[in-house]
């Protein structure tokens, strides 16, 4: 076969090639569906909220401003856990790293300080210019933002460790799951508008989520009805049980993977 033939031959064989790998990969399958439904939940809920609270717009820029930021260092806080890990999963490195005597929890410690250290790089700079640019400033919050800060970063710790355990378990197929997995929390983690907003069955699951605290608190503060420490601490709390999990399940899957010897295995 020659000329035209050949080439859709070659194109088919292509096409088919990245058919096969899509089916393969249900991370890869999952995302082409993903952002859009998480976009139309999000502002969705947001479009609900604004029909039926009007007297809330007069803050409302000063809130979302804030709400964004804080946001930011929920999805900081992970990516820069993933992703300072799926750095040593490119350069082929993580085998190098577990021949000298590192062990897995003093990793896990030094990816927790990187990722604090990768946050503050990411959202200072924002921070700094909400006020100049929007006239509305997160550090209006005061001394409770640093509740809300701690709060968000356990969190994306605790979700690092586990997306992390996951790509050990299933391998970088899985590598999208750093980029998206926080994503799926965003409509029910009351960012943008309150619990309340959301329909009743899914309302049981966002007060299971820490963020949801976070943010009923951080308007809690904007709307001057003060800090609430009860939704500080059930926070806190509910942080507690979401990084003990995903230390166990990083471990669980880093003790496996050094069993089967795939860490010397993964990379690009």
């Amino acid at each position: 076969m020659t000329g035209m033939g050949a080439s859709l031959g070659r194109i088919g064989a292509l096409i088919l090639r990245y058919v096969y790998l899509f089916k393969g990969s249900w991370p890869r399958t999952l995302e082409l569906a993903y952002w859009p439904t998480v976009q139309l939940v999000i502002w969705g809920f947001i479009t609900q909220h604004f029909l039926g609270s009007s007297a809330w717009l007069a803050q409302a820029s000063g809130v979302l401003v804030t709400a964004v930021i804080l946001w930011d260092v929920l999805f900081r806080g992970q990516l820069g856990y993933s992703i300072s890990f799926l750095e040593e999963l490119w350069s082929r490195n993580l085998g190098h790293l577990f021949v000298s005597p590192l062990r897995p929890w003093e990793f896990m410690a030094a990816l927790t300080v990187v990722s604090l250290l990768r946050t503050l790089v990411g959202v200072l700079p924002a921070a700094l210019l909400a006020g100049p640019l929007f006239g509305a400033s997160v550090w209006d919050t005061g001394l409770p933002l640093v509740a809300f800060f701690g709060n968000l970063m356990l969190l994306g710790w605790a979700l690092g460790m586990a997306i992390t355990g996951l790509i050990l378990r299933v391998g970088l197929g899985a590598e999208s799951i750093a980029w998206a997995a926080i994503f799926i929390l965003a409509p029910i983690s009351a960012v943008y508008y309150p619990v309340d907003v959301l329909p009743s069955w899914l309302q049981s699951i966002a007060w299971a989520l820490p963020p949801a605290y976070v943010f009923e608190g951080m308007r809690a503060v904007l709307f001057g009805e003060g800090f609430r420490l009860d939704l500080f601490l059930m926070a806190l709390g509910l942080n507690a049980i979401y990084l003990t999990a995903g230390a166990c399940i990083f471990l669980w899957n880093f003790r496996a993977a050094r069993i089967e010897g795939r860490l010397l295995q993964m990379g690009e």
